[in-house]
């Protein structure tokens, strides 16, 4: 478990696709949509999770077409995100308001993103193995602990990015042209993220 949690750490820590789509909304939007998406990758590793408890993993692995529209449906769902961040800088008055029904949104995104990664189902399969022992607590039980290590890592690290992030946006979201230029760093770290998605095999 030890050699686990700290794998973990060290795996959290290179920024990623998670990372990056942390970091796109606390720019964008500020401290609360930071901690959101965050909150919001934590449930998709959840769903990871529970879904390589249960052995689905090795089900889409085993099943290329399945992982390939799992990352088609996660590619439109980034170019969405990018279109939206750059709408956005048409209607730039001041520091924007984030409402109840956006962070909602935000949260939902950010587990859709995560869910439809196929590389972290493909994660699963190669990483948690080498930690698994034998003749202790069923093999689920031990990647839904392994799970709920991993999960409480990378929460830790992506809320201090958003945090961190929506912070720095704060102070520079005052000036609508600089606001302006943050959403169009959102929309293109969302666009990269999608074309990493489509063109990386």
């Amino acid at each position: 478990m030890l050699a686990f949690s700290l794998a973990c750490v060290v795996i959290s820590v290179v920024p990623g696709p998670d990372m990056m789509f942390v970091l796109a909304n606390g720019i964008a939007r500020g401290r609360a949509a930071g901690v959101v998406a965050a909150a919001g990758m934590s449930a998709g590793l959840a769903g990871h999770t529970v879904a390589a408890a249960l052995g689905l993993g090795a089900l889409l692995a085993a099943a290329p077409v399945a992982l390939d529209t799992v990352r088609i449906v996660g590619a439109v769902v980034l170019v969405y995100l990018a279109v939206n961040a750059l709408r956005a800088t048409r209607n730039v008055t001041a520091a924007p308001k984030v409402e109840g029904r956006s962070l909602r949104r935000t949260f939902l995104m950010a587990a859709l993103v995560n869910l439809s990664n196929p590389k972290i189902v493909l994660f699963y399969l190669a990483f948690f193995p080498q930690f698994v022992t034998e003749g202790g607590w069923a093999m689920p039980a031990q990647f839904l602990v392994m799970g709920a290590i991993l999960i409480a890592v990378c929460f830790l690290v992506d809320v201090t990015v958003g945090f961190a992030s929506g912070t720095l946006s704060a102070l520079l979201q005052r000036r609508p042209a600089v606001q302006r230029w943050l959403n169009r760093v959102s929309a293109a770290i969302f666009g990269a993220l999608a074309i990493r998605l489509v063109v990386d095999r």
